[in-house]
Parts: C-alpha cells; sequence; structure tokens
C-alpha cells in the first residue's frame, strides 16, 4: 500500500514538473503595436530679398532693396519718385522686379530710350548698353567746346537741354567742373549721374 502511494505521488509530481516545462518553452507570443507615423513637415525655400539699382530719371538713384512680388512701381517709389522731367510713358510700372535687374528711367529728352525701349533689365543687360554708348564717343565730351550735334549723343541730352547747355555757356563762360553742369536748367542731379562719366571740362 504504501508503494502504490508513492507511485502516485511520483506521478503527480513529474505529471506538474511537465506542465510547468511545457508553459516555459511555449511563452505567450509578445505582440509589438508600432507607432503611428507622424506627418513630416516639408521644408519651404523662403525668398530671399531682392537687390535693384534705380537709377535715370528718378530723385534718388540708389541700390534698393525689395521683397518678392514688388513691382517696378515700389522700386520707383523707394528712389523718391520720377524726376520733374521724367518719362513716365517708356516704363511698365507693373513690371516685377528681379534680383540684380536695373530699372532705367529715362528723361523726356533722352534719345536713346526710343532706340533702347526695354527699359527694365539685368544689371549686366544696362551694363552693355552703357558701354555701346561709350563705344559711339571717340572720347569724353568736352562741354566747354562741344557744339549741340555732339551734346546730343549723351544719354538724358536732347535738342533743347543742348541749347541750353551751350546758351549757359556763352552767358557764364567756361565750366571749371563738370558738376557745374547742373546749373544748366533741366539738369539736376540724376541726370547728372548718368553723364558724369562721359563728359570733361578739359581739352584733350
Amino acid at each position: 500500500m504504501g508503494l502504490v502511494i508513492v507511485a502516485f505521488v511520483l506521478g503527480v509530481i513529474l505529471t506538474l514538473g511537465g506542465m510547468t516545462l511545457l508553459k516555459q518553452t511555449n511563452p505567450a507570443p509578445i505582440v509589438i503595436v508600432p507607432p503611428e507615423p507622424t506627418a513630416t513637415a516639408v521644408p519651404t525655400d523662403t525668398p530671399g530679398p531682392i537687390h535693384v539699382y534705380v537709377n535715370g530719371a528718378v530723385v534718388h538713384p540708389d541700390v534698393y532693396t525689395f521683397s518678392s512680388g514688388d513691382l517696378a512701381k515700389d522700386a520707383i517709389e523707394q528712389a523718391g519718385g520720377f524726376h520733374a522731367e521724367a518719362n513716365h510713358s517708356m516704363v511698365n510700372l507693373a513690371q516685377p522686379l528681379t534680383h540684380g535687374m536695373q530699372l532705367y528711367v529715362p528723361f523726356i529728352d533722352d534719345q536713346n530710350a526710343t532706340q533702347t525701349p526695354l527699359l527694365i533689365g539685368t544689371a549686366e543687360e544696362e551694363n552693355g548698353r552703357s558701354e555701346q554708348i561709350n563705344l559711339q564717343l571717340d572720347d569724353l565730351i568736352n562741354i566747354n567746346s562741344a557744339d549741340a550735334a555732339q551734346l546730343e549723343t549723351l544719354p538724358g541730352i536732347g535738342a533743347s537741354t543742348a541749347e541750353k547747355i551751350i546758351a549757359f555757356r556763352d552767358e557764364n563762360g567756361r565750366f571749371a567742373a563738370i558738376e557745374e553742369i547742373m546749373n544748366v536748367p533741366g539738369i539736376g542731379q540724376g541726370k547728372f549721374d548718368q553723364l558724369s562719366t562721359l563728359i570733361t571740362v578739359e581739352d584733350n
């Protein structure tokens, strides 16, 4: 009888041990739930400032800074507005500004304005235009001796302004410095800026 009891107890122990071993060798599966994807912000390009050289028949010719979407109208306002002798009709005020461009506003009697209707372009284009003007001149124009035809080859100088220069010279004598040409009616700082590198008061 004792042997039967011992055998029964051993059987129970072995059964329980086997069940425990099975539980250890077959663990419950682990379920990993991935996190929901989050939206990634797409970087956008922020337009930088636009630098434009505004010159010609404006009150304050200079390089000004603008924002994307600004127009030629904004550039002229920034430069103090049109000069009293500006040829408004030759400028497209709705022209969008681009970085590095030059906005040239012609004077009323600027003969070059009729020859170059594209008044707004890059600085490189405008510099090329200035070089073409310079190539047309054999030398600097001496405002003390030039006749009307020679004076009219200068940007911003038409027939009426050329006659004013000659009349002023005849009445007041020789110009001592090129800056004195601004004493001639109709020639202000803006127009002088266009002439300063093209004229002289010295004889060759």
